[in-house]
């Protein structure tokens, strides 16, 4: 299974769901709980400016609940599917 999570609304979430014709289910995390119980709540920095926010990870999550790989700050969206396929491979073969 696969969730996305983003501090955007519902409605926001919606939109971008149809753009890109995610096939996955995405939850408004409008007050960063999940963000935040993931890590991915942090300081950023920008042109200087300091602000929380969200820094794109991954976090795979085994059939028996536990975190079984993390991809914190994840840089490039277009080869990230290539490296969460291989971790998820790698964890299905200590099976």
């Amino acid at each position: 299974m696969i969730l996305g999570a983003s501090p955007d609304s519902v409605k926001k979430q919606a939109k971008f769901k149809e753009k890109y014709g995610l096939p996955f289910t995405l939850l408004a995390d409008q007050d960063h709980a999940i963000a935040e119980a993931y890590g991915a709540w942090q300081l950023k920095k920008f042109m200087g400016r300091e602000y929380m926010g969200v820094t794109r990870s991954t976090v795979i999550i085994d059939p028996a609940g536990n975190v079984a790989h993390v991809f914190a700050k994840v840089g490039d969206a277009g080869e990230h599917p290539a490296e969460v396929q291989a971790a998820l491979e790698a964890l299905r073969s200590k099976r």
